[in-house]
């Protein structure tokens, strides 16, 4: 039987590959957009807005001890 605290770290673990995979997903895209010349449009602004706030979220989680510093 799964109790609800292994329900809360299996979600967390959950978001947390999600938030990684996003903002791993944002880089990549940046670089090639920036490798194009294309750091001034709208779709890379959007991009460094997005990863901002997910590097945000990851820092949240090394300052609780939720994640191992890379």
């Amino acid at each position: 039987m799964i109790t609800d605290s292994e329900k809360r770290l299996e979600a967390f673990e959950k978001m947390l590959r999600s938030v990684k995979e996003q903002y791993d997903s944002a880089d990549e895209r940046m670089k090639k957009l920036k490798a194009e010349g294309k750091e001034k449009t709208a779709t890379y602004r959007q991009l460094m807005g997005n990863k901002m706030q997910l590097q945000n979220i990851i820092s949240i989680y090394k300052v609780y001890d939720l994640l191992d510093i890379d």
